[in-house]
């Protein structure tokens, strides 16, 4: 129809995103508003014309965990690609760096925005035409995960993909994705800390979430505390195509869960060893934002190196990435290293100065490792504090629209105060006037370009896939971060 580009569909999708207030509630309630997203969703799902048992035709491999499950998904994705290339592979992750289409991809690439825009809305007439409801509480359409979960479902059962890797939203057990009755196999990455007010403030309730994936007579591996998933022979030597020592963890989940699968769906026996092509796999594997080094194509002084890590642990994954000679100590044609710039942000409601505090004790820790001589508390030269505010003029690339920050919040960069306090507090030798609070991401890059003039820059961005993903919207970085 005339007019339904994918602009509109994602017009209309930030309609059905909870505000801050909704999202306070939903802590507040201890999680109690989650548990009714599983009946919730079938009823949504059979709205649009599909029963529950439609979803096994999709050949699912579920995974879930704290870190380490997109990753573990993108190495699967490519293992089943490069062993199968002729099968159909649908991919469904969360959340999205800069289009929300990357979040539903057919064989490694997002779906086209005129295909996005035809599922999207599809999706959207067929619940707003058939509008009975079990529940009279229970709202029209889906909020905006559920109606993505809803639109890859429509999408992957109508190009009837031959595999589809799907990821967890939030935890497992009350998680909207978790309605496929049987999938081929599912699996759990590595466990955190994370989403307290909705998993628990325990490993042992965040586990129980995330092992609610798990289904009778389905396979269920894990490579968090109960080692199940043995390290594969020959993978230390492998090159992974995403950076950082916590990804052969991730691989080697990734490795047993498209054995299992293509042993079960395409009779492809399981090889005690790493063939040729499973190594091109995890070679080729791409996963962006993620420990991600991105030299600046239309600012040769630049080199970004960008990681959403947003958990104390995922955190000091990327500090023991950036503080290495991977990384930020890589050798230098000139004897004057580049300056240093860290851009972080985090959520309201995660803990902040902690996540510096830790950040920086790692970082002295990776120094200590390699025979640096420089000194953690100097190792940047400024430290950018900002929203995630894609412009400076307030607004919001439309894809990147959020309105899960109070406006209280942001009109007095509440969060990115406290994280600027937090910082001096912990680094008091700092120079006070290289700590800067900023109001959007378009500032923080425009700081980053004033340096470009002194000479060769590094600049960290992390603390949150979404200061990621505005970051490379913003930069120009798409044509070579995606």
């Amino acid at each position: 129809m005339a007019g339904r580009t994918y602009e509109y569909a994602v017009e209309c999708l930030n309609t059905l995103q909870s505000n801050a207030a909704t999202l306070e509630a939903s802590r507040a309630s201890g999680g109690r508003l989650v548990k009714t997203a599983i009946p919730e969703t079938i009823e949504y799902l059979e709205r649009i014309g599909y029963n529950q048992t439609d979803l096994n035709s999709l050949n699912v491999i579920h995974v879930t965990g704290t870190k380490g499950k997109g990753s573990t998904c993108a190495f699967t994705d490519s293992i089943i690609r490069h062993v199968k290339p002729e099968r159909k592979v649908g991919l469904f992750t969360s959340p999205h760096l800069v289009a929300v289409r990357e979040r539903i991809r057919i064989n490694g690439v997002p779906l086209p925005e005129e295909d996005f825009a035809k599922f999207f809305f599809e999706v959207w007439d067929r619940l707003e035409q058939n509008d009975i409801r079990a529940n009279p509480e229970t709202l029209s359409k889906p909020m905006y995960f559920r109606f993505i979960t809803l639109v890859a479902f429509h999408a992957f059962l109508s190009l009837k993909v031959d595999a589809t890797i799907l990821e967890v939203g939030v935890g497992g057990e009350y998680d909207c994705t978790n309605i496929v009755p049987h999938p081929v196999v599912t699996g759990v990455s590595a466990l955190g800390i994370d989403h307290t007010a909705v998993l628990g403030k325990t490993l042992k309730e965040i586990a129980w979430q995330k092992s609610g994936i798990y289904k009778r007579g389905v396979p269920a591996l894990t490579a968090s505390e109960f080692i199940v998933v043995s390290p594969t022979p020959g993978l230390s030597e492998v090159k992974l195509g995403l950076p950082g020592s916590h990804q052969y963890q991730n691989a080697d989940l990734a490795i047993n869960l498209a054995r299992i699968f293509l042993h079960r769906k395409a009779g492809v026996e399981p090889d005690s060893t790493l063939s040729t092509v499973y190594v091109e796999a995890l070679q080729n594997a791409k996963w962006p934002g993620r420990c991600q080094t991105v030299p600046d194509p239309r600012h040769p002084q630049s080199t970004w190196f960008l990681d959403g890590a947003h958990t104390a642990e995922s955190l000091s994954c990327c500090v023991q990435w950036f503080v290495s000679p991977d990384a930020a100590l890589r050798r230098h044609e000139s004897t004057t290293r580049p300056t240093r710039i860290l851009v972080f942000n985090c959520t309201s409601g995660r803990s902040g100065d902690a996540f510096l505090g830790s950040m920086l004790v790692k970082g002295k820790e990776q120094l200590k490792q390699y025979g640096s001589a420089e000194d953690i508390d100097s190792f940047f030269d400024h430290v950018i504090f900002c929203a995630n505010v894609t412009y400076a003029d307030g607004g919001f690339k439309g894809d990147l629209t959020t309105r899960a920050i109070a406006e209280s919040d942001l009109a007095q960069l509440k969060t990115q105060n406290e994280l600027a306090s937090a910082w001096k507090s912990l680094v008091p030798s700092f120079p006070e006037g290289h700590v800067h609070v900023l109001p959007s991401i378009e500032h923080a890059v425009n700081l980053v370009r004033e340096q470009e003039v002194l000479g060769k820059v590094d600049v960290l961005v992390t603390g949150s896939l979404h200061l990621v993903g505005g970051t490379i919207e913003v930069a120009q970085l798409a044509d070579v971060a995606l």
